[in-house]
């Protein structure tokens, strides 16, 4: 490795070298880009962002610039997942009204260039909190105001005018959250490798308590702590939230609810606290209880109905997860990271029904 690589890998402690069976090819890349971003001086050099566990996400770098392409991952996707186009509509409206959404530049799905679709954004550097918080900011009162954070962020898109950002007609909110449990379910029987009667059970649960339409809002999708970039320094301070390819209109509360999927507590089952990937069931965090408060005291929703959004979303993290399983072991992906995690499925099912009460 040249020291120029080196020191492109040493800028962000997120970057990796590129894994060998998903490097860019970018002999037709490079000059596509040249011609259409806004700054390209000096020699193009790639690096992959190696926390993401779906779509692919490079930085790249030229002498003066520097942009980030993502593109859905290596072999077949679900319909409507890993969504490049629905990204950069997303983000090419909404940076100029939300001040945490990265801008786009460029769509382009023209697979023979990299051989798949592919959104290029702008780059915004923070710092990613993943699975455990960071020791220098193990303190009681700074996770509090993270976590605080977390919830009014959320709170604070949900209330965003979605006409006036230019995403009035973006997604179907009639409709939205049995869709959306349909959908899921669809999804399920397209992926798993085995039959489930716990989930089964907990499909029709979900079916028969099928809550009334909600607040209207722009839903991320994927709404957690580590798609969220935060300042170093005050990391209770949002630089940008990621991950937008899944962003429609509908029910604000699903996104309440994914949210909680991966807030654990003290004393949760070990188990569920292991599958999060927020610190939240550390010292110093509050409960989910008080983030439901807060979100609704911020929003003026309703948020009665919490726990059915709750089970909808651990069932969609789990079906995410078992996507994710089928990949690799349908041999889409060499990753060893989902060698197991079919365990994980079947655990975080048991979880949803769980919160269901069955």
């Amino acid at each position: 490795m040249n020291p120029a690589d080196l020191d492109l890998l040493s800028s962000d402690p997120e970057l990796i070298a590129t894994r060998v069976d998903e490097a860019l090819d970018t002999a037709r890349l490079e000059p596509w880009l040249r011609e259409r971003l806004p700054e390209t001086r000096g020699p193009l050099r790639v690096a992959q962002f190696g926390g993401g566990h779906a779509n692919l996400t490079y930085l790249l770098r030229f002498a003066g610039s520097e942009y980030v392409l993502r593109r859905p991952p290596l072999g077949p996707v679900a319909p409507s997942a890993h969504d490049m186009r629905r990204e950069y509509r997303v983000l090419s409206r909404l940076h100029r009204h939300f001040p945490l959404a990265p801008r786009s530049y460029l769509y382009c799905d023209d697979e023979t260039i990299i051989g798949a679709p592919f959104q290029v954004m702008e780059r915004r550097t923070g710092t990613v909190i993943r699975k455990r918080t960071p020791e220098r900011y193990d303190d009681p009162g700074l996770k509090a105001r993270i976590a605080t954070m977390l919830v009014d962020t959320l709170a604070d898109l949900h209330l965003l005018d979605r006409e006036a950002a230019g995403l009035g007609d973006l997604g179907r909110p009639e409709g939205f959250v049995q869709r959306q449990l349909e959908g899921w379910a669809k999804r399920w029987e397209a992926a798993r490798h085995e039959d489930n009667p716990e989930m089964n059970r907990l499909i029709a649960w979900l079916r028969a308590r099928l809550p009334p339409p909600g607040p209207v809002a722009l839903v991320h999708n994927d709404y957690k702590l580590d798609n969220l970039l935060v300042d170093g320094d005050d990391p209770a301070r949002p630089i940008a939230i990621l991950d937008w390819d899944m962003c429609t209109s509908g029910d604000a509360l699903v996104d309440l609810g994914y949210l909680l999927n991966q807030w654990a507590e003290t004393d949760d089952d070990p188990r569920w606290i292991e599958a999060s990937s927020m610190p939240t069931a550390e010292p110093g965090y509050p409960a989910r209880a008080t983030a439901i408060q807060r979100y609704a005291e911020r929003t003026g929703f309703d948020v009665e109905r919490i726990d059915w959004y709750f089970a909808l979303a651990t069932m969609k993290f789990s079906v995410v997860i078992q996507q994710i399983f089928i990949r690799y072991r349908r041999g889409q992906t060499r990753d060893e990271r989902f060698a197991r995690y079919d365990e994980r499925v079947r655990e975080g099912i048991r979880k949803a029904c769980r919160i269901a009460g069955l």
